[in-house]
């Protein structure tokens, strides 16, 4: 036992998670969380009693409204967001090309979208393909391998021509924490709107989208917030937003009516008309308990323990691992939930990483991200895994 671990006030939460036969440090986190044993009863419980119980009745006895009301509490508990902005829904790709598209469509005239060459690959592509498919061009910023997007690059990039802006909160690659507040006002003072990826901060970061202005933002669910592998995404639009932004996959289940099966689509009022298809119910269960967890826990708590298993990986990379390269950022203010290392041998180290059940995460060329899940990770196994690290390096 490592005495950070016996010092931990958190240390009790990791009881509540599925244990993994064979693993000894589980540092992804950050790209697949851990079951909580509370999700494995609900599946199975709602597997027996809701659908298999209730059959079609589950519609009317509040499956219909899981994305809304579950979008709510996610906000509430999470993403600084007051109710009726929030909703859960499709994957991170999709909602990404509704969100691009409705904003593109409230700035005609504009030509231009502004985002970072290091940002995570679905947001790059979904915005080249739409930009081409429109032809408009995609005005890329250049950052800092060890660094992200800062308001400064952003300043000098935005302009009269900008329809929208789109970065990650937390950089996927170094875990750079952006400036949300501050790009988000620097976007706005072009005429441009702002879209935020919080895929790598949700659950983990204290974020205000409402105070802080934000647009509109998306995020994963099976990361930080445990839902599981293809665990639904959710979306925020912000609500002055949402009478005047129309998303382009006009499905069903977003339409004013959708049990009249009318002709013509008019658009449901308020966040609901962010929907398209029939919602995921049953892979939406896992998010319940971990989104009601983080409510008990208080994401403050859950903050300062990310920042503070952080600050030990990067100490213990300093002392154990000096030939590799520190590949995040060093102050913890600017670091989001996991740091990222960076070894010519690193891709050739992975396989026995694995076979010895330390399991962190590998981005190419030569980067291993040490990826920590507050709730799930102690402080021994990321002692565990530099150590490995340092040992199979040997």
């Amino acid at each position: 036992m490592n005495p950070l671990d016996d010092a931990d006030p958190l240390a009790g939460y990791r009881d509540l998670f599925v244990a993994s036969p064979g693993v000894v440090a589980y540092l992804d986190g950050n790209s697949l969380g851990r079951p909580l044993a509370a999700s494995v009863e609900r599946l199975t419980a709602f597997a027996r009693d809701e659908w298999g119980g209730r059959l079609i009745r589950g519609w009317d006895e509040g499956w219909m409204d899981l994305p809304l009301t579950l979008g709510d509490e996610l906000g509430r508990v999470a993403l600084g967001a007051a109710e009726g902005q929030v909703a859960v829904a499709d994957s991170t790709t999709v909602l990404l090309y509704k969100l691009v598209r409705a904003a593109l469509d409230a700035r005609p005239g504009r030509t231009e979208i502004v985002l970072d060459r290091d940002n995570f690959p679905t947001d790059r592509y979904v915005v080249e393909g739409i930009a081409a498919d429109r032809g408009l061009t995609v005005r890329w910023i250049d950052t800092d391998a060890a660094g992200g997007v800062t308001p400064d690059l952003v300043a000098m990039r935005v302009g009269p021509d900008t329809a929208l802006t789109v970065f990650s909160s937390v950089a996927y690659r170094s875990g750079y924490l952006a400036d949300v507040e501050r790009i988000t006002a620097i976007t706005h003072a072009a005429g441009a709107l702002s879209l935020w990826d919080l895929c790598h901060s949700a659950g983990v970061v204290p974020t205000e989208l409402d105070a802080w202005g934000v647009d509109l933002a998306v995020g994963c669910g099976y990361k930080y917030l445990n839902g599981g592998p293809g665990a639904p995404a959710f979306l925020y639009v912000r609500r002055e937003l949402q009478e005047s932004l129309r998303q382009p996959i006009q499905g069903w289940m977003g339409s004013r009516a959708p049990f009249e099966m009318g002709q013509g689509y008019a658009p449901a009022p308020g966040i609901r008309g962010s929907l398209s298809g029939t919602p995921p119910i049953v892979a939406m269960q896992p998010m319940r308990d971990m989104i009601a967890l983080l409510g008990e826990v208080g994401i403050d708590a859950v903050r300062a323990k990310s920042e503070a298993l952080t600050s030990y990986a990067v100490e213990l990379v300093d002392e154990v691992l000096p030939e590799a390269r520190m590949s995040s950022p060093r102050d913890p203010a600017r670091r989001g939930g996991h740091v990222t290392i960076d070894h010519p041998r690193f891709a050739e180290l992975m396989p026995e990483l694995w076979r010895r059940g330390v399991i962190p995460d590998f981005r190419r060329p030569s980067g291993i991200r040490l990826g920590m899940s507050p709730l799930s990770t102690s402080f021994a196994e990321v002692d565990l895994a530099v150590h490995t690290i340092r040992e199979l390096l040997a």
